[in-house]
């Protein structure tokens, strides 16, 4: 019968996505413990960077995940479709009294939860701004800066890396140079949600037009998810303190 293929075809997929999902929620743990590290004193940014260089690969680790699953998320449309579908088969089989097997791994409760994570353009993103937001608001006691400082000298190492040719050279593949321009997009984004001026304003401490230009220059193939991440998950674009130039760039 046509339906129990769909069916046996979905749940499946279903319990991929409720494995993502939970891989989400331990992102989000790991991201927190992660700036904990990163920026608590006595040590600056810069320094906790410089000392820290496993931490700070296991944050850019994060990122790149992080990019890379919401760029492919976005090209599937079908995962909400085939969500959907599963969602409305569960309450036709309750209504009819009919327990699946299913219901023991996704129930209602769950599927509701994993609805609104895959309602979101970037889940993933949406889940580490969220987080890092949380993180801030949670630390009243730790300045801002802390923060900010540890996600925009980030940003630019990873600028310099991919627009000096002496860096950039020796990078021995693809991966490594995509690996760069996924932690920079990460990084821009997340100082965008937790500074109050986000990484657009003239003040703020990332070169944008620099950040946006290094992008640009790399095959568009490779960086039309990323600058999409730029235009439609930060904050502050569309603010009047943004630079025309700058927001022409992203047009």
């Amino acid at each position: 019968m046509l339906q129990e293929r769909a069916w046996n075809s979905v749940c499946p997929l279903v319990i991929k996505l409720k494995k993502f999902y939970s891989f989400s929620l331990r992102l989000e743990e790991a991201l927190k413990s992660l700036l904990v590290s990163l920026t608590c004193p006595p040590l600056t940014p810069t320094q906790h960077l410089e000392r820290e260089q496993a931490l700070a690969k296991q944050f850019a680790e994060i990122l790149h995940f992080t990019l890379r699953f919401d760029e492919l998320k976005m090209r599937i449309p079908a995962i909400q479709n085939d969500f959907s579908y599963y969602r409305r088969t569960i309450s036709r089989n309750r209504i009819n009294n009919m327990n699946l097997d299913i219901e023991n791994e996704v129930n209602n409760e769950m599927a509701n939860r994993m609805s609104l994570f895959y309602a979101e353009a970037t889940p993933m993103l949406k889940t580490l701004s969220t987080a890092t937001t949380n993180f801030v608001t949670e630390n009243k006691t730790l300045p801002l800066e802390n923060t900010t400082d540890c996600l925009s000298t980030m940003a630019s190492v990873c600028k310099v890396m991919l627009e000096t040719p002496e860096y950039s050279s020796r990078f021995s593949s693809e991966d490594t140079l995509l690996f760069c321009m996924r932690v920079m997009v990460g990084v821009i984004i997340l100082y965008d949600h937790v500074h109050p001026n986000g990484a657009f304003n003239k003040s703020s401490k990332i070169d944008m037009k620099g950040c946006i230009k290094v992008l640009k220059d790399q095959p568009a193939d490779n960086v039309e998810g990323l600058l999409n991440a730029l235009k439609f998950t930060t904050k502050h674009l569309n603010d009047e303190s943004t630079p025309k130039n700058i927001r022409t760039m992203l047009q």
